[in-house]
């Protein structure tokens, strides 16, 4: 494959159905091209429409688009005899010979099998959008003037990418290989105390393109259905995004201690539900889950501070957390569609509504006030509340997984 003439900035279409798919294609790109103008679409007749009225200089195109299939699209494409021919990138799930030799006559730039292989498309990428040895820089988008935080979190919350990561994935990928390939327990051990994986892998696994049966409400379900291929080039990806990781020392201190109070939430809840004989793996997750709002907060703080907004690191950011924490968290289970019964779940570690309450929610609000307690406070107060009566759970126990 050879580089082609492009306009200094390129334009480029990405048209792919699974929103997770999607974003993850979007953040390899802009990884090779931070200055390329990009259009995504979901389905074939919009790329056709996109195709006809845009002079792009790359297409990205999955073959199963609902509605018109990304081959008739890349037909089209080759029917209006462009010169140059418009470089065609045709991603499939189909790896069969007879596909492949569908194809070839069209002449894709390149035919990708899904999973896709995320070294290979990031070096076909390059060979596309950069001539021999280019760099892009690009600077980070500054704020408007007269911006306030107030504006730009409120703005941001519909928006955000969710919480930084806490785990080298690089490393937990590495650790999860064998010689056979990708061990998934072993991947699930090494990323099951991250939020944000947590929460990315289990919307990925329950949207449209992957979802066959019962919602997936755990990391270890999720990882099952997504596959070897598609969770590593999901994580893998999570590492791609802008302010993926805290490098202000304020805010990644802040991010430790909500980190902090997950895990202790999580493994408190699995220790209850082990002894209750509930799911012990769905407690632990939605444990795992309940400081995703406040997390994802912090990182759009840092992209504040990038964006050259001044923060006063301990008064506001408290505040910030203390306003908007909640509202991130809710606004990003809805968006990414998380199972309505896990963030009921997550629900209970706040406040027990009215009516009545399953086993499990009653688990994760004990498991939420053990987390909190200092290392000062007893249990004794916990055996007496209401929420330890309707458990049955008594103070020998709580004391037992205090230690």
């Amino acid at each position: 494959m050879t580089a082609v003439d492009l306009p200094a900035v390129p334009r480029v279409l990405i048209a792919e159905a699974d929103p997770w798919s999607r974003d993850l294609l979007k953040h390899v790109l802009l990884n090779v091209r931070c200055d390329a103008r990009l259009d995504l679409c979901a389905d074939g007749q919009q790329a056709m429409s996109l195709l006809s009225e845009v002079p792009y200089d790359l297409a990205i195109v999955d073959w199963e688009l609902p509605g018109i299939d990304g081959l008739s699209v890349l037909r089209s494409v080759r029917q209006r005899k462009r010169n140059p021919p418009l470089p065609f990138i045709l991603m499939s799930s189909r790896n069969d010979s007879a596909s492949v030799r569908e194809a070839i006559p069209l002449a894709p730039t390149a035919y990708l099998t899904k999973p896709l292989n995320m070294e290979s498309l990031t070096e076909r990428l390059q060979g596309l959008l950069l001539d021999a040895g280019e760099e892009v820089s690009c600077e980070v988008p500054t704020l408007a003037p007269g911006m306030t935080l107030a504006v730009f979190l409120e703005r941001r919350r519909e928006q955000a990418d969710g919480a930084p990561l806490m785990t080298d994935v690089q490393v937990a990928v590495k650790r999860s290989l064998n010689p056979s390939g990708l061990d998934l327990k072993l991947l699930e051990e090494e990323v099951r105390t991250d939020p944000q994986i947590t929460a990315v892998l289990i919307a990925a696994a329950n949207s449209a393109a992957q979802h066959h049966g019962a919602a997936v409400q755990t990391l270890g379900q999720a990882l099952h259905r997504l596959g070897t291929g598609q969770s590593m080039n999901l994580i893998l990806g999570l590492a791609l995004k802008r302010s993926a990781k805290l490098s202000d020392p304020c805010l990644a201190d802040y991010a430790e201690r909500y980190w902090g109070l997950s895990l202790h939430t999580a493994e408190y809840a699995r220790t209850l539900a082990r002894l209750l004989d509930l799911d012990q793996e769905r407690c632990y997750c939605a444990g795992m889950l309940h400081r995703l709002g406040d997390l994802a907060l912090l990182r759009c703080l840092q992209e504040w501070k990038q964006a050259g907004g001044e923060l006063d690191e301990w008064e506001e950011v408290g505040d910030a957390l203390a306003e908007f924490g909640a509202a991130y968290g809710s606004a990003l289970r809805t968006r990414w569609r998380l199972p309505l019964e896990l963030r009921e779940l997550i629900a209970s570690v706040y406040q027990l509504g009215g009516g009545v309450y399953s086993r499990e929610a009653l688990v994760m609000n004990m498991a939420a006030q053990m987390a909190r307690l200092t290392e000062h406070e007893g249990v004794e107060e916990l055996a007496k509340s209401r929420t330890a009566r309707l458990l049955k759970i008594g103070l020998p126990e709580l004391m037992r997984m205090r230690k």
